[in-house]
């Protein structure tokens, strides 16, 4: 199973990019999908998720109203449309994949993407 992310980049603030996720190995039927990242000296944290029938989503504080997390399970994608970047949101950005009927539950985490946002 991977989780691939890739989308990252360099980008000044005020800015935007669009990550995405591409799931392969296995079908994630019943899976929700999330999006985490970690900066420098600091610990991973919790940056969005989206349910399996897309319907439900859940976001930080940090940044709601800025991010966009969507998914198309035929393409076994998600994606983060990331707006209004601030230079507090550069990190690298991982998605992961849980089983909706197990809380907090992340099975399968992939590999990063670099998010560098410039004052």
């Amino acid at each position: 199973v991977q989780l691939q992310a890739s989308g990252g980049g360099l980008v000044q603030a005020g800015g935007s990019l669009r990550l995405s996720c591409a799931a392969s190995g296995r079908t994630f039927s019943n899976y929700r999908m999330g999006w985490f990242r970690q900066a420098p000296g600091k610990e991973r944290e919790f940056v969005a998720a989206i349910s399996w029938s897309g319907t439900s989503t859940y976001y930080a504080d940090s940044v709601k109203g800025r991010f966009t997390i969507s998914r198309d399970s035929a393409k076994n994608t998600v994606y983060l449309q990331m707006n209004s970047l601030k230079p507090d949101d550069t990190a690298v950005y991982s998605c992961a994949a849980g089983p909706e009927w197990v809380r907090g539950a992340w099975d399968y985490r992939g590999k990063g993407t670099q998010v560098t946002v410039s004052s």
